[in-house]
């Protein structure tokens, strides 16, 4: 297990934390943190972030050194390339973290909003105040940008954080955090608001996960497996950012020109990704004209296809597979589509919500009633109107950045920003108020 105060900030003291090594150890010396950070000014977060982003721009021949190791791992070897492709880091990407980082800085601070205020009895004024959630772990696959995009926000809405993630990246995320823990020391906050654990050792996900009255939130980004492993042993409580098993539905009459780039942009664009589409309904009254030139179009672009009976009817010359009950609830993470024509707009809006994951599913239509119903009877947390389902995205959405994509309804729901990672408290002041 590595510790990223271990560097001691590159001079600074190892803690205590660092010295025992533990999960436990760890989690507490965070909780320490977490209160420190959540009375810190904004203007001490925003020159952590500053001060992190030059360093990520400073450092980048280092990271990429490290993220080169990971690929060269012989660990990697063999991964699927949709989780090859979220593993890898480019200057470009390197770039755009950095970017990242500034785009948190650019948001308004949300600790201590007043988000209600109002005099109740005895002349007492109450509001009630946007506050810090505490500790927040984060459970995450092989992504070393999340590393930072997650250390940003928490640091930014004022809680500490513990990251947990894959052995495939330990390397690039090892390098990365031990920069965040650089940041803080030099902007004078406590070095504990950061932890990494290294993601080798089972065990630990189960200690970090049951940290009751010290981890206050665990978020997991990652697939169905990794939501199933936390289900069976979590005790704190979880916002899942689980899998994006997203839908594309054509509706007759849709303008079948912004359908085809539509389908082809939710695809294809980065198809490793969780609001990558994966399936493709058709109402078949649209089919005959659509299905012919789009799966022409995907095949050309390198996606696998399958399909039920009335797609494959209509897929000649194009290879079409035949689709069975699983490919309807798989999130490929890879160029591999199905496709499926439905009957009407009833029925299109039944299959997502029986197969989707609640993520992100869009309507290519022409008529403003259909948009309108199948944006309130998805049950989805992003759904899109003649526009791609790429679009979710914590960046794209002016959050800075994301934690993750929350496919649940409690607390949070869709990109998970800094607003998200906070709760509330009720303040009230009175004058020596008593009730009667």
């Amino acid at each position: 297990m590595s510790r990223t105060t271990e560097s001691a900030a590159r001079g600074g003291a190892i803690t205590d934390a660092a010295a025992s090594n533990s999960v436990s150890a760890i989690c507490a010396a965070a909780k320490v943190a977490s209160r420190v950070l959540a009375s810190a000014s904004s203007e001490q977060k925003d020159r952590a972030l500053a001060i992190l982003a030059e360093l990520i721009e400073q450092r980048a021949e280092q990271i990429l050194g490290a993220n080169q190791a990971d690929l060269s791992d012989p660990r990697a070897i063999g991964l699927e390339p949709a989780l090859l492709d979220r593993l890898e880091l480019n200057a470009a990407r390197v770039a755009a973290i950095a970017a990242g980082v500034r785009a948190v800085i650019a948001l308004a601070d949300p600790v201590g909003e007043v988000l209600e205020a109002r005099t109740i009895e005895a002349g007492v004024e109450l509001e009630m105040r946007r506050v810090p959630i505490g500790v927040v772990a984060v459970v995450y696959e092989a992504r070393p940008n999340v590393t930072i995009d997650c250390a940003a926000l928490c640091l930014k809405s004022g809680n500490a954080i513990v990251l947990r993630g894959s052995s495939y990246a330990a390397r690039s995320n090892r390098v990365l955090s031990e920069i965040v823990v650089e940041a803080l020391h030099a902007a004078g906050l406590p070095a504990d608001a950061v932890a990494l654990l290294d993601g080798a050792d089972r065990a630990e996900m189960a200690e970090l996960v049951t940290q009751d009255g010290v981890v206050d939130l665990v978020i997991p980004r990652g697939g169905e497996g990794l939501k199933n492993a936390l289900k069976e042993v979590a005790t704190v409580p979880v916002i899942y950012a689980a899998s994006g098993n997203c839908h594309v539905y054509v509706d007759l009459g849709a303008d079948l020109g912004k359908a085809l780039a539509i389908i082809l942009n939710a695809k294809t664009q980065r198809p490793g990704v969780c609001n990558a589409a994966e399936t493709l309904l058709v109402h078949r009254g649209a089919a005959a004209d659509f299905l012919p030139e789009a799966l022409a179009a995907l095949s050309e672009a390198g996606v696998e296809l399958v399909g039920d009976e009335a797609t494959r009817a209509l897929a000649a010359p194009v290879a079409v597979g035949r689709a069975d009950e699983e490919d309807y609830r798989t999130e490929y993470h890879a160029l591999k589509l199905c496709v499926a024509v439905v009957a009407s707009l009833d029925a299109a809006i039944a299959h997502v919500n029986r197969y989707g994951s609640g993520h992100s599913d869009a309507i290519v239509t022409g008529s403003p009633t259909s948009a309108q119903r199948f944006a309130a009877e998805v049950d989805s947390a992003c759904v899109y109107i003649n526009a791609s389902t790429r679009f979710t995205d914590g960046f794209v959405f002016g959050l800075g950045a994301e934690i993750g994509n929350s496919t649940q309804k409690l607390h949070a729901r869709g990109p998970i920003g800094l607003r998200e990672l906070c709760t509330y408290k009720y303040v009230l002041s009175g004058d020596g108020a008593v009730r009667g």
